[in-house]
């Protein structure tokens, strides 16, 4: 399924689509250049499953840990600073996929091997010349 984004404020639709589609799903790999919008519709993600704590990309940490309204945890993963699958494993990355949590995954190439069947690919373009964003998942 494709999502044509013509200005930023669609964004929350975009998030709310993907995640009431895949309902039954936990894992989202998100693929996209640079500042195409990765952290961004995470945000969006973490809003639509009620989260109030604050989203940042997890670049020097690796994985950020933010909670639903309920109190159950939700992970975001930013693996662009890995260079292997085994710095994944160390750092139980495994164990967070099968946890029936969410985990948002940016940069998710390094361990594509590792990641659940079931995984959601939701992959970003952005036009360089319009600025359009189409989000395939």
């Amino acid at each position: 399924m494709n999502y044509t984004l013509n200005h930023i404020n669609q964004l929350p639709e975009a998030a709310k689509i993907i995640l009431e589609k895949h309902k039954d799903n936990r894992i989202f790999a998100i693929y996209g250049e640079m500042g195409a919008g990765k952290t961004t519709l995470i945000k969006e993600f973490c809003k639509f499953l009620k989260s109030s704590n604050v989203v940042s990309s997890p670049t020097f940490t690796i994985i950020n840990e933010y909670e639903d309204e309920t109190g159950n945890p939700i992970y975001h993963f930013d693996l662009y600073r890995l260079k292997n699958i085994q710095e994944a494993i160390q750092i139980g990355a495994e164990e967070y996929f099968y946890s029936d949590n969410y985990c948002f995954i940016e940069w998710p190439d390094i361990i594509s091997f590792i990641l659940p069947e079931n995984t959601v690919v939701v992959k970003i373009s952005v036009d360089e010349n319009t600025k359009i964003r189409n989000i395939e998942f």
